[in-house]
């Protein structure tokens, strides 16, 4: 069954995010546009490919839920801390969930995938985020983390809506649904409005000209993520 649905855009304009996604467009495409995405939505991408990115992205959300618990310290009221909090329960307990189910198909249990080193785009990706919540304030680790989270938003509702997806059949279908599910919809959304609670006490939309290189840099990571997959698997 090929998907025929009108993409949903979650993201608002006028929203900073909305704004570092304009300024930092080609850094953002070559990112939900990856070739890595194609692939997984219209069935063609190598069971290796696929195999060795999950593996990565289990370790790459240890690293993700330790800078949401930074976010916990750095937020600066209740509402905030208690949002983090809650992003750190959706890592922890529903996106590695999925993780784990694909695993268990390739007879990898968790203490398999924890036990593999980290690749290279997984280090340098996690670690660039982590250094931007140490040295910055909240407002730049949030920036740093949620291409991550609003991009796979984005990947899914596209891929819902693109005519070349393919979804019987396919053996990424649980993870197609998974991110384009209203649960985690609404954990981006809330993201992004949680941006805007943040900002508003850090300056503002004026700090955006320092924010759009960490937004792009973040987007740029995670398109080298998707390529470190497809590399392994020529």
């Amino acid at each position: 069954m090929s998907q025929t649905a009108t993409f949903t855009d979650i993201i608002p304009a006028d929203s900073l995010f909305g704004k570092l996604r304009a300024r930092a467009g080609d850094a953002w495409e070559s990112y939900v546009c990856h070739d890595f995405v194609k692939q997984l939505g219209n069935a063609t991408l190598p069971e290796a490919a696929f195999k060795h990115y999950l593996i990565q992205d289990y370790l790459f959300l240890i690293q993700f839920a330790r800078a949401y618990a930074l976010a916990v310290y750095k937020a600066e009221d209740l509402t905030t801390m208690r949002q983090f909090s809650g992003t750190v329960h959706a890592i922890l307990d529903m996106e590695m969930s999925l993780h784990l189910d694909f695993c268990k198909g390739w007879g990898l249990s968790e203490a398999d995938i924890i036990a593999e080193p980290e690749a290279r785009a997984c280090v340098t990706y996690t670690r660039y985020v982590l250094d931007r919540g140490v040295q910055g304030d909240v407002v730049d680790l949030q920036v740093a983390l949620m291409p991550c989270m609003v991009g796979y938003a984005e990947i899914a509702n596209r891929l819902m809506a693109s005519s070349d997806t393919k979804l019987d059949g396919n053996p990424y279908r649980a993870w197609i649904e998974m991110y384009a599910s209203a649960e985690f919809q609404d954990v981006a959304k809330a993201e992004i409005d949680l941006l805007e609670h943040t900002v508003a006490k850090r300056g503002g939309h004026d700090r955006i000209d320092g924010l759009v290189d960490t937004f792009a840099m973040a987007s740029r990571l995670e398109a080298d993520f998707w390529q470190m997959g497809l590399d392994l698997a020529k």
